[in-house]
């Protein structure tokens, strides 16, 4: 199973709401792919909604590190939603949460840009 990622505009901040596996291969590549075109499109306010997520391998972590590095380099910001218990402990030993802010649903993360 591959991931689906839909994205739309809540109060000015673009949500990416991912549903699936962030692996290997075809994941990861959408997901490097809908970030990048979001934020030459000139997002700036970007959430991940990770509720629907259900795997995240060492690939989709590595794509998490180049969505922050894009997003530094662009002046924009990303912030992590909803994130299932399984995959917060892999931020957690990477470190990441420490990185990114992260909230507990898609609308506290929204309205964290506010």
């Amino acid at each position: 199973m591959s991931v689906e990622i839909q994205t739309t505009v809540t109060n000015g901040v673009t949500v990416i709401a991912c549903s699936g596996q962030i692996t290997l291969g075809l994941g990861s590549n959408q997901f490097r792919t809908v970030l990048r075109e979001l934020l030459q499109q000139g997002a700036r306010a970007i959430v991940v909604d990770f509720s629907q997520v259900s795997y995240l391998d060492s690939t989709g972590i590595g794509e998490l590190v180049g969505a922050y590095t894009a997003a530094h380099n662009a002046s924009a910001s990303v912030k992590l939603a909803a994130v299932p218990e399984k995959i917060l402990e892999l931020l957690e030993i990477t470190k990441l949460n420490t990185v990114f802010d992260i909230y507990p649903d898609r609308a506290s993360a929204v309205a964290a840009f506010a």
